[in-house]
């Protein structure tokens, strides 16, 4: 099969860098739902303005490109080995080029291996059929909407809806409670898979593969397709929205499957997915490995509307204020800043992310963070010929993986601003109250639209950290995020949380009888 490498680099460039159409067409759904002029609504502007520029640039669409998952179907006596093979090189082939980020680190030691490379990395899994041909299908789900999968053992009893026991409406619960708890940490508005049943192990691998259905599909069973309908019609009654900064949609797509379980066990397994839904397909010649075909319609055929609707007198605009600050930035400066405002930056800003936070808890900064902007990024980053360094794709990590760190590192050398996305937690909040600090909430997945914003690659400290952890010096120019959380105690996520819970409560009846 002299094509088949070729196939698969083709295949995991264009999961990457292209949105396939259902997924595009869902999106246009939710920013026809959204209110004009709300956050939501401008948060969804940006994200099809970034989904153009990814297509455009052939760039990725978010800088976390996840663990490369493929499900290869094959005939009888297809050599596996040699596939595998192949699979790896192309996915090596495609880090070096920036199409994939390198993602893929040693568990003890914490060492990237750079090619994306390295025991269980990439997961690929085959599948034997009786047709002639070859079916492949990669999806990209980053470590953000990742974290956010949850499972659950019947019964239980959850927060806000009450006691879910082992029937379609303790599932309902499951589903629902699931949608709630991620908030905008996955990146919401987002997709869910949910598998029913197996044992550990085979219900996360059932929600998964639910997640390769088509986002308009319909479910051959009658109970699957009434759950799909009911919480596609509920979910985003939570008011969730995008980026989990409230609004109309949280929830994209929902797709069911069950298998049968253990007496002692009854599991529904919940993968959430972002925004960036990033899966596609090809159907291969199984003698030269040559695309025959595309699995999914090309998100090409469906342009993706990146101006916002006019603000008018709707939504929170008439509220929002715009700011412009250059970094460094002082304690006067960020203590004007309130929930709400839109922040754009000019000047220095820092990434940092878990490795490094760590390190600074017990060690000294390689430079004067005083009034400094961190910014939660592990980005996608090329070295040209001269060996300058250039940003291929930059949107924000989740924030909260930090709250252990962030607000004692803040006050300990003198940092202002905090950039990422889903918020963080009572501990950091209270810091920023302390110190005179302000959190920013950036676009998650959004890697071409910031990436845009960087002007100059300055340099860069801890590489051994690698690529993704390491800490970039970067040059911004106008770089948007909004104010929420301030330095006088206010919290739009826990505020978006909380109204969330009660609103998930009205679902604790039971429904399916």
């Amino acid at each position: 099969m002299e094509r088949f490498q070729d196939s698969i680099y083709q295949l995991i460039v264009e999961t990457s860098t292209n949105l396939p159409a259902d997924v595009r067409r869902a999106l246009q759904w939710a920013q026809e739902k959204e209110d004009e002029g709300t956050r939501s609504a401008l948060s969804l502007s940006t994200i099809a303005e970034n989904i153009n520029m990814a297509e455009c640039n052939v760039s990725p669409i978010c800088q976390d490109t996840g663990m490369p998952t493929f499900i290869v179907h094959c005939p009888v006596g297809a050599n596996q080995i040699e596939m595998i093979k192949q699979i790896r090189e192309a996915i090596s082939l495609a880090t070096k080029n920036g199409k994939l980020r390198p993602n893929s680190v040693d568990s003890l030691t914490g060492e990237n291996s750079g090619n994306n490379l390295g025991p269980g990395t990439p997961v690929i899994h085959f599948e034997q059929w009786e047709r002639d041909d070859i079916d492949v299908r990669l999806i990209l789900k980053g470590g953000g909407c990742e974290n956010k999968n949850i499972q659950y053992s019947l019964p239980a009893e959850l927060e806000g809806v009450g006691k879910a026991g082992r029937d379609l409406d303790g599932i309902r619960k499951c589903v629902l409670h699931a949608v709630y708890q991620a908030q905008g940490q996955g990146c919401s508005s987002g997709f869910i898979g949910v598998g029913i049943g197996g044992d550990r192990t085979t219900g996360y691998e059932l929600a998964k593969q639910q997640l390769f259905r088509a986002v308009d599909d319909i479910n051959p069973n009658p109970e699957l397709r009434k759950l799909e309908e009911y919480v596609m019609d509920n979910a985003n009654k939570l008011g969730i929205g995008t980026m989990g900064i409230g609004g109309q949609v949280t929830l994209l797509g929902c797709k069911v499957g069950a298998m049968n379980r253990l007496p002692a066990s009854f599991f529904v397994s919940v993968a959430y997915n972002c925004w960036a839904f990033r899966r596609q397909g090809v159907l291969l010649d199984a003698g030269n490995g040559e695309i025959k075909e595309w699995l999914y319609p090309d998100g090409k055929q469906v342009k993706m509307n990146a101006v916002a609707k006019s603000d008018g007198e709707a939504g929170d605009a008439a509220a929002r204020r715009e700011i412009v600050l250059k970094a460094p930035l002082t304690e006067e400066q960020v203590r004007q800043l309130r929930v709400g405002d839109v922040v754009i930056l000019n000047g220095s800003m820092h990434t940092g992310r878990d490795a490094l936070h760590k390190y600074l808890m017990e060690h000294d900064a390689p430079l004067d963070l005083n009034g400094a902007v961190i910014y939660h990024c592990g980005p996608v980053m090329m070295k040209d010929a001269e060996g300058e360094w250039h940003v291929k794709a930059a949107g924000p990590t989740t924030s909260i993986r930090e709250e252990p760190y962030q607000g004692a590192i803040m006050k300990k050398f003198g940092i202002r601003a905090v950039i990422g996305k889903g918020g963080m937690g009572p501990k950091t909040l209270a810091a920023l109250q302390e110190h005179g600090g302000v959190y920013l909430n950036a676009i998650g997945g959004a890697a071409q639209y910031y990436a845009e914003a960087i002007k100059k690659v300055e340099g860069v400290d801890f590489m051994e950290f690698g690529i993704p952890e390491a800490m970039w010096h970067l040059q911004v120019e106008g770089f948007a995020a909004i104010v929420t959380m301030d330095s006088h105690g206010n919290s739009l996520h826990a505020d978006v949380e909380k109204d969330s819970l009660g609103k998930l409560s009205q679902f604790a009846e039971p429904v399916f009888k």
